[in-house]
């Protein structure tokens, strides 16, 4: 494909150093199928990371194509404030079956950072309604991600994400993450150290004042600082903490929902039953922007109190009629492919040919679950040393992105907290795409070396 026009002059790209393209080209992608996706070269490139944690049914799908044609001509748009239509009725009630508990009331949003502020909100008038008119604020954990507006920011444990737009909205916490790896505490025990990362949460919550805390957000495994898994230990203490201070417990699935962990939703595979699930990106396999907050009936019951109460919040593209259409093709390709499964049956597999790259002295770990794994980065691995700030901007941010796209992968070196590389392929993968993806990086590390 021939592009008569240059990407440099008018798109301003996300989370890009706009200035380091003035010099060469920005790579433009022009299709995807399966795996793979093509740039505009011709050259073809395996999807490591789903694009962004979304394609999980893999690039190319035309039925779902037809289906977002179909659903267009039928009815393109109409919102649903104090409305429905049938997409979004049916999408919701699909949803409702997947969830734990009694998670019944979808708010749809249309990506992972509108829904996770929609359930900071939703937290703080819910005890306003219910009396408790002080608890309003939030305890999440270090590094961790949960978005980009002004509250999902608070929220987010990155620092260096937050410092060009404070102040931001108040209220948001940090406790400690359940990074073993780097555990300072109980590090030869990984449930004794689950349980003191845990007992960082009630410590916050005391700090701050049980009467003034809202919510808990926790991912089942957190993205930003590598894929930080914990046992289902870990999870059950937060419900218990969460229940003795009247703390609703958020689970923010944007990522770990839809067969990422082989589950439609990652907190049954980690034992746990939250108040509120976010969620998004896998939803359509972003073949359609969607996303939602999705609430318990405990949650729901005080706006439905009255006949004058209402949640006044909301998004013009919320619940778009052709996007739930296409979520629930994707839904069905879910259940007739046995996506869940696959990735369950699958899920070792992926680890152990992962786990081939610890025999590399610039590979500390490998850690993730399902489809979700981070390689972490060291310049010594007796000491687990870590790369400094002019090797994070040598090797992250500079040589690993173009050299693994230039070899065949497109995945995510990152930095938001000790430097990784994260690999989450589409769910259709197997043992072909692991070894692919094994040489590619060992490949590209071994270069890597060189740098440090």
């Amino acid at each position: 494909m021939t592009l008569d026009f240059d990407a440099r002059d008018h798109l301003w790209m996300h989370f890009a150093r706009m200035g380091s393209f003035q010099d060469r080209d920005v790579p433009v992608i022009t299709r995807g199928e399966g795996s793979y996706i093509y740039d505009s070269r011709g050259r073809r490139i395996l999807d490591g990371l789903s694009a962004l944690f979304v394609v999980q049914v893999g690039h190319g799908r035309r039925e779902l194509a037809e289906v977002a044609a179909a659903q267009a001509a039928e009815l393109a748009y109409f919102p649903v404030w104090g409305y429905a239509t049938p997409p979004a009725l049916e999408l919701a009630e699909r949803l409702a079956t997947y969830t734990p508990g009694d998670l019944n009331r979808v708010f749809f949003t249309t990506g992972g950072g509108e829904a996770v502020e929609s359930a900071w909100k939703v937290a703080k008038q819910h005890f306003k309604l219910v009396g408790k008119p002080l608890k309003h604020k939030v305890i999440s954990r270090a590094t961790a991600y949960h978005g980009t507006t002004h509250g999902a920011l608070a929220i987010t444990g990155v620092p260096a994400m937050k410092q060009a737009f404070e102040p931001l909205a108040p209220g948001g916490f940090r406790a400690a993450n359940t990074n073993f790896y780097r555990a300072e505490a109980h590090s030869d025990d990984r449930e004794a150290h689950a349980l003191w990362a845990a007992d960082r949460v009630e410590e916050a919550i005391l700090f701050e004042g049980p009467e003034t805390v809202a919510a808990v957000f926790v991912e089942p495994v957190q993205n930003s600082g590598g894929c930080l898994t914990a046992p289902t230990s870990y999870f059950r203490r937060l419900r218990e903490i969460c229940d003795k201070y009247d703390v609703l417990l958020v689970s923010d699935e944007v990522i770990c929902a839809f067969g990422r962990h082989g589950t439609m939703f990652a907190c049954t595979k980690f034992g746990y039953t939250p108040d509120i699930i976010t969620c998004a990106k896998g939803m359509s396999s972003g073949y359609g922007p969607i996303g939602a907050m999705i609430a318990s009936e405990r949650v729901v019951e005080p706006f439905l109190a009255d006949t004058t109460t209402s949640f006044t919040h909301g998004y013009t593209f919320g619940g778009h009629p052709v996007s739930a259409a296409v979520s629930l093709a994707n839904l069905d390709i879910f259940e007739r492919e046995k996506l869940n499964q696959h990735v369950l049956d699958n899920e070792d597999r992926f680890e152990k040919t992962l786990g081939k790259l610890l025999d590399l002295p610039v590979v500390g770990d490998v850690r993730g679950d399902g489809y979700f794994w981070a390689v972490e980065l060291v310049t010594d691995k007796a000491t687990k040393g870590r790369l400094d700030a002019a090797q994070r901007e040598r090797v992250v941010k500079q040589f690993l992105p173009s050299a693994l796209f230039d070899a065949g992968l497109y995945c995510r070196p990152d930095d938001r907290g000790d430097a990784v590389i994260q690999v989450a392929p589409p769910l259709t993968c197997g043992q072909a795409e692991f070894d692919e993806m094994e040489q590619i990086l060992r490949d590209v590390l071994i270069r890597t070396e060189q740098l440090l």
